[in-house]
């Protein structure tokens, strides 16, 4: 029986070797306002914003709708005039001066995994509005999208990395749709984060087939959309 979840579409913008950050993972931005427009654009279709813990870590993140041209259409489109904002952090090891929790504009709610010790899963329900704990030792991803939908009526999930999060996802047959920027760089490094690190598919059979349904150029960036194709079996 397939689970009730979502609709997850993930939007990431990478170099044209596929990074999305040089090796020390530090924030570096490499799109364009273009990108930026679009990634905005994205959010105003999506009752909630995720990303992992790291990226909150590594960059100014808000997670919020962008302004209020933004809450304009979101509120056009029947959604509430601010998304809700999702981190995942199975180890629970999250920046509490990380700038999501000090925008405070809409709930911030933190998946995490029973791994998590009392005491920091303490400090966690004093930063966010709620912290639900999915899995044993690691978020389990299908049982809180589950969650999200029935307790928090999220029927469209924005993710936007990182790459660990991204693979797990996709790895699960989470995944209905890929936003994917093609910026005109080449970053290297045989330890520069992608789209979808993690452990990797072990086969090309297990790996996540894609459908390209849009492609629009724009200057020397390169707009995608791709469906995910359901695993078979």
């Amino acid at each position: 029986m397939k689970t009730i979840r979502p609709f997850v579409l993930i939007n990431m913008a990478m170099s044209a070797d596929g990074k999305i950050a040089p090796a020390h993972r530090r924030f570096v931005s490499f799109g364009s306002r273009r990108d930026h427009a679009n990634l905005l654009s994205l959010r105003a279709t999506a009752d909630a914003v995720m990303c992992g813990a790291r990226t909150v870590d590594s960059a100014p993140v808000t997670l919020d709708a962008g302004g209020p041209e933004y809450e304009r259409r979101r509120l056009r489109g029947g959604l509430a005039r601010q998304n809700l904002r999702i981190v995942v952090s199975g180890s629970g090891s999250v920046d509490p001066e990380a700038a999501v929790f000090r925008n405070q504009v809409s709930p911030v709610i933190v998946l995490a995994s029973s791994q998590v010790p009392k005491s920091r899963l303490a400090k966690l329900e004093r930063l966010a509005d709620c912290v639900k704990v999915c899995g044993k030792n690691k978020v389990a991803l299908g049982q809180a999208l589950g969650w999200l939908q029935r307790e928090w009526a999220v029927n469209r999930l924005l993710c936007e990395g990182g790459g660990e999060l991204n693979f797990e996802l996709l790895r699960l047959g989470l995944v209905d749709e890929l936003h994917l920027t093609i910026c005109p760089r080449i970053i290297g490094g045989r330890d520069a984060p992608t789209i979808a690190d993690g452990d990797g598919f072990a086969t090309l059979a297990k790996a996540a087939n894609l459908e390209l349904t849009r492609r629009l150029r724009l200057g020397d960036e390169l707009f995608t959309t791709w469906r995910v194709k359901p695993k078979s079996g």
